[in-house]
């Protein structure tokens, strides 16, 4: 069987950003002797994957499924599925940088070889460089992802993502905004320079439109301070001078900002409002007691002070909006007294791209599948000891 991988690369290369998925295909069949090829992509919520060739075909389905595109997507691994013709499914994951955007299957006429195998996940991680390039201009993908219409304001906050999940050396970060087509002011961020992860959380106010608006206003103006070398102190200053001198104090934004030293297991933090920050570690989570200051944009020329504390290898750090810790449907008590801890507790065997997950689902569980009342943002940030063993390069 011919193995030209690097034909793959080139194809993709040449082809017009909304047909990645078509060069593949065609590339593929020549390169590895496939028979069919398919792109599945995860949507908003991670419920499913689709596909972009043929969106009409309902295979993957719901993630809860036991198809080999699910067990592909969830455990990131190859999987070979072979029937007794001896023809043979491989799914493999489309990841870069840590963030899962859904599963390649390459169908090939037998079970292959383990260069096989291998030259086809390159070819994946070929093809996931260049879906998340191509994002930038093309909407083809963007459809794929949504299973309903999006409201104006949760176009915007997914826009502004920087993803939804992201791998380098000891750190493992993941998030999820709910409810993903209609979400309105909440809002994660993050970055990465060398040893160092910034992370902001935001409980956006009010909601809709106006509260999208408000958040874009506050993420770049903390992008801007970050991006020109500023401190999380300059961070937090410039965003609430931005709000206050455009809204009077009439708006504001509650913010916690975090910057870890991937290589140390060193917190820094400016808890500027009411996002939580809970410590999953061993068998217990508890809430990190931060010195909680003004929100951003309360006042002219608010002042900020940092915060330090260390993570611990294996550590796991679950920061929350109002919407996930304060939710209180019919009455009941609120899902942060024990329903939330429980569900973090219950997510100490996943990675983070799944315990976000876990732990939404059982928020929307506590409302009993009805509509959220607030938006609701959960970032899991995993932090497992600076070590050559555990360092896997971002891969």
């Amino acid at each position: 069987m011919p193995h030209r991988p690097g034909q793959v690369a080139r194809a993709l290369r040449a082809a017009p950003p909304d047909q990645l998925a078509e060069a593949a295909d065609q590339a593929l069949r020549l390169a590895l002797g496939a028979s069919r090829t398919e792109v599945f992509i995860a949507d908003y919520r991670f419920t499913g994957l689709w596909p972009v060739l043929d969106p009409e075909r309902r295979e993957g389905g719901p993630l809860a499924g036991q198809g080999g595109a699910q067990r592909c997507f969830s455990s990131q691994q190859p999987v070979l599925d072979t029937d007794d013709d001896g023809h043979c499914r491989a799914y493999l994951p489309l990841s870069v940088w840590g963030e899962r955007l859904g599963v390649l299957l390459v169908e090939l006429p037998q079970t292959p070889a383990g260069s096989t195998v291998e030259a086809a996940r390159d070819v994946a991680g070929d093809l996931a460089v260049a879906l998340r390039a191509a994002d930038r201009e093309t909407d083809r993908y963007r459809r794929a992802r949504r299973r309903e219409r999006l409201s104006m304001a949760a176009e915007m906050q997914w826009d502004l993502l920087p993803g939804r999940s992201v791998r380098h050396g000891d750190v493992v970060l993941a998030g999820q905004l709910e409810p993903a087509y209609t979400v309105g002011g909440d809002h994660f961020d993050w970055s990465l320079d060398g040893d160092r992860l910034t992370v902001t959380v935001l409980n956006g106010a009010g909601s809709g439109l106006a509260a999208s608006l408000l958040t874009a206003v506050t993420v770049n103006a903390m992008r801007n301070a970050r991006r020109s070398g500023g401190s999380l102190v300059e961070q937090a200053e410039l965003a609430s001078d931005t709000i206050f001198y455009q809204h009077r104090g009439a708006r504001h934004v509650a913010t916690l900002l975090l910057e870890l030293d991937c290589r140390r297991g060193v917190v820094r933090a400016v808890d500027a409002g009411s996002p939580h920050l809970i410590r999953l570690r061993g068998g217990s989570a508890e809430r990190i007691g931060l010195e909680q200051q003004l929100p951003l944009g309360m006042f002219a020329e608010t002042r900020y002070d940092v915060q330090e504390f260390t993570v611990e290898p294996g550590d796991r750090l679950f920061a929350v909006s109002d919407g996930v810790y304060a939710a209180q449907p019919d009455g009941q008590e609120p899902y942060g007294e024990k329903a939330m801890a429980r569900a973090m507790r219950s997510t100490r065997l996943q990675p983070a791209t799944e315990a976000v997950g876990t732990v939404m689902r059982e928020l929307h569980a506590y409302h009993v599948d009805a509509d959220l009342h607030d938006d609701a943002v959960v970032v899991c940030l995993d932090w497992r000891g600076s070590s050559p063993a555990h360092d896997e390069g971002g891969r």
